[in-house]
């Protein structure tokens, strides 16, 4: 009988090795990346092209309103800094809120964290991007990534005039290795003529003694906004907050590895808005959506994603450029849970 037992005990140390070497290789054929091809997001761009019929552009800011809805584009850029694109990949649109995250890391390594985050929250939100939130009542923006957050976080970079908005230009320009990226002064003046949700939220905040200067730190926002790029240019910053600060093409002149997990759980918890719980259940990645129609990506530790489809869905998030993202995930089992 106790024959009989080990033997049965060694069978199942074998079976159970088996299937954990099985479930291991399955694992390593599902996240292999280096398989990551311009047909393979050729594939699953074409997939989910049509779902831009389903939302529809952000026409609230007037200039923004004349994009192709149709216009879709796909980057990545993989461990080793090379870049995938496939679609509209020349198509330039704005920043928007993804400008909020380059603005942070500015702002934080300028004063530290504890000083900005001392004046907002680390919160998630239930409320639209432009919802004033807790404003009113606890007197501080819920977080960073929503407008009012935001507007308050370029308002603590340093410098007078347009000064803060260079700081925030020069970065994306070095993030991207594009020095011949610019702000689009025509969605500039768009946004500065219709933000008045913007400027309530920013007079408001001065109320509270949180904002202190005048509405040239409110137009520095508005530029920021309103900087053009591409697809490409947008998976290089996700690589870039991927990696610790590191850029693309290995430049390691602001690695920060505090820094990146700052900028990753931000995006985490509120860069997709209101669907951003969501959002890590079904992605599990850290995202920035803007509603000029692009969503940058950080694979924490290995790649970086880029798209860009300006139809939106009612959260003001691109809705071919989430599927797109979504089945990339699946394909390559990057979620972080």
């Amino acid at each position: 009988m106790k024959k009989n037992n080990m033997v049965w005990s060694a069978k199942g140390i074998f079976i159970a090795g088996f299937l954990f070497l099985n479930t291991a290789v399955n694992a390593q054929k599902t996240a292999d990346l280096s398989t990551i091809s311009e047909k393979t997001l050729h594939t699953i761009l074409e997939k989910n092209r049509a779902y831009y019929k389903q939302g529809k552009v952000a026409d609230y800011i007037p200039e923004l309103g004349k994009v192709n809805a149709e216009s879709i584009a796909f980057s990545v850029v993989d461990k080793n800094g090379k870049v995938f694109n496939t679609g509209d990949v020349s198509k330039k649109f704005t920043m928007q809120s993804i400008s909020k995250i380059i603005a942070l890391m500015i702002a934080v390594n300028e004063r530290g964290e504890a000083d900005i985050f001392d004046k907002m929250g680390y919160y998630g939100s239930d409320k639209p991007f432009n919802h004033f939130a807790n404003l009113e009542t606890m007197g501080k923006p819920l977080n960073p990534m929503m407008n009012a957050g935001a507007i308050l976080t370029t308002s603590l970079i340093s410098g007078e005039g347009e000064k803060p908005f260079l700081k925030i230009l020069d970065m994306v320009r070095y993030i991207t290795k594009n020095p011949t990226i610019e702000y689009s002064k025509s969605v500039y003046e768009s946004e500065k003529s219709t933000g008045h949700r913007n400027r309530g939220m920013f007079y408001l905040m001065k109320n509270n003694g949180l904002i202190s200067g005048n509405e040239d730190q409110l137009d520095n926002y508005f530029r920021q906004c309103s900087i053009e790029l591409t697809a490409e240019d947008l998976a290089k910053i996700g690589y870039f907050f991927a990696n610790q600060c590191v850029r693309f093409d290995g430049d390691t002149t602001y690695k920060n590895a505090e820094m990146a997990r700052l900028i990753e759980s931000q995006m985490l918890t509120a860069g997709m808005y209101e669907f951003s719980g969501e959002y890590s259940r079904t992605v599990g990645l850290p995202s920035k959506s803007g509603v000029g129609g692009g969503i940058v990506v950080s694979v924490p530790g290995k790649i970086g994603i880029g798209v860009f489809s300006p139809s939106l869905d009612r959260h003001g998030n691109s809705l071919a450029g989430y599927h797109m993202i979504l089945d990339l995930v699946k394909q390559y089992d990057l979620s972080i849970f």
